[in-house]
């Protein structure tokens, strides 16, 4: 007979990637109790949340207020569009929720440091999804803290995805009005490409930059002081349509003096075999580390095989186990967890501002938040 869960977690809304609350699920400690939106989403958001709570068998809420009363949950997790992350995590926090959170946390600084105040009001636990627990994230880790390279100099990640954002650039005709936005995104649930999902357009540098920068803020201890951008709508028409890029190099100076860089894109299907090239170079006093984020892996190769199957599959991964076991001492009093809503918040004022540098051609300071 199995262990009864501790903690009864409310999901706010499930219209983006459903991959957070079921590695909620997931983790024996937690119980999905409910489901719950506001009732004036548009359908095909009632639909999605409707769907997630029949597959789990558990109640559906179109009042978020009434459903955070009435299911006595202890947790909150938020996945919805990106322009509302903050809005119904601060929902739950003001319930005296704990929250785990979808990236990206926020698209304006202000949203971000409303839900940072309500978590140091409420003395809640946070959580913001990240990848910081694969397994060549922990090995690179355990080397730098065992002075396997020395002082750490330089650091920097390639980030590049290989999926696609609809038609190319530069394939709608003149007569042909813009790609919409949220249409697109609706249209890329079914590949999983719509990370985007929302009303308000995001480039790369919102929509995954919290991934590479969490990297850099794990295996170097700091934030980032300064940065430099450099960014264009090179590969998608969506991009083009919406004003947002879909390739951007960042320089940045991290608070201990340590240089860093990021090149992060979204380059199509067709340009990588697998999910994309996504690699950390590592240089100290000591020695250099070249680290490629999937391993390990193994190549699936056979008859008939899907072609939008990915043929180099993660082995050893359990990424999501291990944030929610931590998520779960958190909660019983045994420290924090290791992307917390501050840390998001920091990081979420350094794609601001390397936003910032893309348009004005300078370098901008980051505006950083807590100790």
């Amino acid at each position: 007979m199995g262990t009864r869960a501790q903690h009864r977690v409310l999901v706010l809304s499930v219209v983006k990637h459903d991959y957070l609350p079921r590695a909620v699920a997931a983790h024996p400690q937690f119980e999905l109790v409910g489901v719950a939106d506001h009732g004036d989403r548009p359908a095909w958001v009632h639909e999605r949340n409707q769907a997630f709570a029949d597959e789990f068998s558990i109640p559906y809420r179109t009042d978020v207020e009434e459903a955070l009363s009435a299911s006595a949950a202890t947790v909150a997790v938020v996945s919805s569009e990106a322009e509302r992350h903050c809005e119904l995590g601060l929902r739950a926090v003001q319930a005296g929720l704990h929250v785990i959170l979808d990236k990206p946390l926020a698209l304006r600084l202000s949203d971000a440091d409303r839900l940072v105040d309500a978590i140091e009001q409420r003395g809640v636990q946070s959580l913001v999804w990240n990848r910081n627990y694969l397994p060549s994230l922990v090995e690179t880790k355990s080397v730098l803290d065992s002075g396997g390279l020395g002082c750490l100099r330089s650091i920097h990640c390639d980030f590049y995805f290989s999926k696609d954002a609809g038609p190319r650039k530069g394939t709608r005709g003149l007569d042909e009005p813009p790609i919409n936005w949220l249409e697109r995104q609706l249209e890329a649930h079914a590949d999983g490409s719509d990370g985007g999902v929302g009303l308000e357009p995001m480039g790369e540098l919102q929509i995954e930059g919290i991934y590479p920068l969490a990297y850099l803020h794990l295996l170097t201890g700091q934030r980032v002081a300064r940065v430099f951008t450099k960014a264009a709508a090179h590969f998608h028409q969506a991009n083009v349509d919406n004003q947002v890029e879909d390739l951007a190099t960042v320089s940045l100076e991290m608070e201990s003096g340590v240089l860093a860089s990021l090149c992060i894109g979204r380059i199509g299907a067709a340009a990588h075999p697998d999910i994309g090239e996504i690699k950390l170079h590592l240089v100290g006093t000591e020695g250099a580390l070249v680290v490629t984020e999937a391993r390990p892996e193994v190549s699936v190769h056979y008859r008939d095989q899907n072609p939008l199957e990915f043929k180099n599959r993660r082995i050893a991964d359990h990424n999501n186990f291990l944030l929610m076991d931590e998520f779960a001492r958190a909660l019983a009093g045994k420290g924090h967890p290791v992307f917390t809503v501050l840390d998001a918040r920091n990081i979420t004022a350094t794609i601001l501002a390397a936003l910032e540098s893309n348009r004005t051609g300078n370098a901008i300071i980051v505006e950083n938040r807590g100790v």
